[in-house]
């Protein structure tokens, strides 16, 4: 099958390994990646930004660029999901790396290879715009000798319209594998989501942080006295 290769244009200016990646996997798995030069910044940045027209020019570029390719592969969802709402043209050939794999291809495990610690951070824009739900975690399951990819980020996943209760659970889980950094950060942005929330606010008077200016280190009580945590 022959892929276009959406790279982004964050992808191509801050994270060009990722374009790379993209290119190699799609490749490994079969297929011919194009590369039309003549792609830019979709104008996400510039709808985000208020610029609304400059932002509606550049996918009308996108439109013209992509026109004559019947599959486009973009390791980027918040690109793929502003391209989608702007460009009619491109729903139904246009898709996020996850989806394609997984529902173009049927592919959830491509062969890949990582013995070190995973934390999956499921995005706003792949919940929200693109529902990819799943689709990252069953890539990620079938890594061999991936660590860490436990269900204490499946919250996330599930809850995307509550998510502070998506941090708060996380933030139990990672209490019990006794994480408390992990736990704190967690606990925090559950508070900070919701802020007249009392459950995150009490959890958090268990802990004390020391040397907020430089090097944390948490502790947690749970029988009187906090237990130093580096």
């Amino acid at each position: 099958m022959r892929i276009a290769l959406f790279v982004t244009c964050l992808a191509d200016a801050m994270f060009p390994d990722v374009g790379k990646a993209t290119l190699r996997l799609l490749e490994r798995l079969g297929h011919e990646v194009a590369f039309p030069v003549a792609q830019t910044c979709c104008g996400q940045m510039h709808g985000n930004a208020g610029y609304l027209d400059q932002g509606r020019g550049l996918a009308r570029r996108w439109e013209r660029v992509f026109s004559e390719e019947p599959v486009v592969v973009s390791p980027s969802a918040s690109c793929v999901g502003y391209v989608r709402e702007r460009v009619p043209s491109a729903v139904g050939r246009l898709f996020e790396l996850s989806e394609f794999l997984v529902d173009r291809l049927g592919v959830t495990d491509v062969g890949a290879s990582f013995p070190h610690r995973v934390t999956l951070h499921p995005t706003c824009h792949s919940l929200r715009l693109l529902h990819v739900g799943e689709r990252p975690r069953r890539l990620l399951e079938a890594v061999r000798g991936i660590e860490g990819l436990t269900e204490i980020d499946r919250g996330l996943s599930m809850n995307p319209e509550e998510p502070e209760k998506a941090y708060f659970n996380r933030a139990l889980a990672n209490e019990g594998l006794d994480d408390m950094k992990a736990a704190y950060l967690d606990y925090m942005k559950a508070l900070e989501l919701a802020p007249n929330w009392d459950a995150p606010r009490h959890e958090l008077t268990r802990f004390t942080v020391e040397n907020p200016a430089g090097t944390f280190a948490f502790g947690a009580s749970t029988a009187g006295s906090p237990a130093n945590m580096a």
